[in-house]
């Protein structure tokens, strides 16, 4: 969920609201620093920084700093009792900044960028006794992970880097491929979804994502996955797969995964590996792809997939094995 834009959209509205950013965490906390809330006049509106009593307490900062027209930098320690109450784990500390809402039309200027940048650093001045001073500097987007954030070492502006989330490619549009494209959408993700079949990728039935109708050459082509990137195949046939993972095979991509059965994988893979496609690869080929939930129904591989996904995304990754 973009909060920058649904803030932009609330400023725009001429509606009150503020934004509470994790500037700061260190220790055990239940959200890293970036993580955002979008408070309204009086409750949550969108994005959570952890719930609980340190969520309650914010929502009260962010109303009275809408009273004020002035930001709140907020210290909270999780400590033993308030992580019982909250099911926290102990021994954090956060700090929060929380911000009303402008219609200074720099800031509002710095909020539309921010909306609509997958990259970029927003800087936003702690102290607004001479105004609320917000920018957006344009940056190279580095790595795939989702907006960090610190306080200078003045303590005078809370700095967001934003870098764009993982993208994913999901060849076949069919119910399974479908539930995959919204479901890795709804977490996230970068999500592109294809079928050479112009009915199965209709935009009308993925609203927000991106869809092509396009053979699976042509998108491996034009989109060429990357080492940042995931690919989840879950075509309509064994000879489009096999198609799809020869040329993924021959690109560093960062993640792929194929809809099907430990056979489907035996039968293919055997085959790619006599056609020369790199045996490293072939093995780090996920399949079936997702976590072992039994998942049956579309909807349930959909949550096995992109849980395995977000795993891939946010843990880091294994050790390699000596050879």
């Amino acid at each position: 969920m973009n909060l920058w834009a649904k803030a932009l959209e609330l400023t725009r509205m001429g509606a009150r609201g503020a934004l509470a950013t994790i500037a700061q965490a260190s220790g055990s906390t239940p959200v890293p620093a970036g993580v955002k809330m979008l408070i309204g006049e009086a409750d949550r509106l969108a994005g959570s920084i952890g719930g609980g009593c340190v969520e309650g307490d914010i929502i009260r900062v962010a109303i009275e700093a809408q009273e004020s027209g002035r930001p709140a930098l907020v210290t909270h320690h999780l400590n033993a009792d308030l992580a019982g109450d909250v099911g926290l784990s102990c021994g954090g500390t956060v700090r929060i900044f929380v911000e009303p809402l402008s219609t200074d039309p720099a800031y509002v200027g710095a909020l539309a960028a921010a909306a609509e940048a997958t990259s970029g650093q927003v800087t936003t001045a702690i102290d607004w006794s001479r105004g609320p001073l917000k920018t957006f500097a344009a940056l190279p987007a580095a790595g795939c992970a989702t907006s960090d954030a610190s306080i200078s070492e003045d303590e005078r502006f809370v700095v967001e880097r934003l870098v764009p989330a993982p993208r994913l490619l999901v060849f076949g549009a069919g119910h399974v491929g479908a539930a995959i494209a919204r479901a890795a959408g709804a977490a996230g993700f970068r999500v592109t979804i294809t079928d050479d079949r112009p009915e199965f990728a209709d935009a009308a039935r993925f609203p927000g994502l991106d869809v092509h109708a396009l053979p699976p050459d042509r998108v491996l082509t034009d989109f060429a996955p990357g080492p940042s990137d995931a690919v989840v195949v879950a075509t309509r046939g064994h000879r489009n797969d096999a198609e799809i993972l020869d040329r993924v095979a021959r690109m560093t991509v960062g993640y792929v995964g194929l809809l099907g059965s430990a056979r489907k994988r035996a039968v293919i893979l055997k085959a790619l590996a006599a056609a020369g496609a790199p045996a490293g690869a072939l093995a780090a080929v996920r399949v079936p792809v997702g976590l072992e939930i039994g998942a049956v129904t579309p909807e349930e591989i959909a949550v096995s997939v992109t849980a395995e996904l977000i795993a891939w995304r946010r843990l880091p990754a294994p050790p390699a094995l000596p050879g």
